[in-house]
């Protein structure tokens, strides 16, 4: 700080934010995983009792979290390639020179991002309906039974993850596009002077050129897609037989439903160290991929 009062001069301001709305919060909120906050202790602070690691040995002792570890895993296994492939795949369509109307789609399928996510849920979850929903009378229509999307707990969770792709794809699409445009063309001429087609030059030119971005990407999804929340509560809350039950949805209901605080607190630090266990796992990962 002596060396560079200057530059700390710039930073102090954003750092004092984090400090106040990240730091502040999340060690209070660590603090309240360690004690029985609950209804009672927001009528008086004297009902509040120290508990230690009680709450995080009933939370790992639980059936319905594994459960609910269970349904996120399921959610983040399938959604998150399904929602990174969708996304790549639209990028590289609307950077191909032969793609027309190139700002008009670009804006459509951003558009699903900035769209309030409680509102199209309701949407979907009237298009997902077994008997006037317009799925089933597509399907109709090719021979399919209706299927009772949100009601079997067979189909729940995937129309969950088809519902999740949609919304989310546009704004990783985005991100894919401006790194597209940042490879050298030459890289590609010299690739068709060899004779590679165009898969063969999405496979050895582009991809490899997207690495970082892949790796960003990833990241930012999997750790997106692990705080499944609005969609389970809006679409089906948690059911049928609990299928959709998240981890998050798990923390919501006892801390706002049972007014567990401190459990629900204990919920979230569990589902902290997930997300934080599996980023590094894959960062771990690209870097060993880079140096061999």
């Amino acid at each position: 700080m002596k060396r560079n009062p200057v530059a700390w001069a710039f930073v102090l301001p954003a750092l004092t934010v984090i400090g106040l709305f990240f730091v502040v919060p999340v060690l209070a909120g660590l603090a309240l995983s360690l004690t029985d906050f609950d209804l009672y202790a927001l009528a008086s602070l004297d009902n509040l009792r120290f508990v230690g690691l009680e709450n995080y040995h009933h939370v790992l002792t639980r059936p319905l979290f594994w459960q609910a570890l269970g349904n996120t895993a399921y959610f983040v296994v399938l959604g998150v390639p399904l929602s990174i492939v969708l996304s790549l795949g639209c990028a590289v369509l609307l950077q191909s020179k032969l793609a027309r109307f190139k700002p008009l789609f670009r804006t459509a399928l951003f558009a699903p991002v900035v769209t309030t996510l409680v509102a199209v849920a309701v949407v979907w979850r009237y298009l997902f309906h077994v008997r006037y929903g317009w799925i089933n009378q597509l399907l109709g229509h090719v021979g399919i039974a209706p299927i009772d999307w949100l009601g079997d707990p067979q189909w729940s969770m995937p129309a969950i993850i088809v519902f999740a792709a949609w919304k989310n794809f546009g704004g990783n699409m985005i991100i894919f596009i401006a790194a597209l445009q940042a490879v050298p063309e030459d890289l590609y001429e010299a690739a068709r002077l060899d004779g590679a087609n165009a898969w063969r030059q999405f496979w050895h030119v582009t991809l490899p050129m997207l690495g970082p971005t892949l790796l960003m990407v990833s990241i930012l999804t999997i750790a997106g897609y692990f705080q499944l929340f609005a969609e389970p509560y809006v679409m089906t809350q948690g059911g049928p037989l609990q299928s959709t039950v998240s981890v998050l949805y798990l923390m919501y209901e006892e801390g706002f439903r049972w007014w567990n605080l401190g459990a629900a607190s204990a919920v979230a630090f569990v589902l902290f160290v997930i997300i934080v266990a599996v980023t590094r796992g894959l960062m771990l990962l690209a870097q060993r991929q880079e140096a061999a």
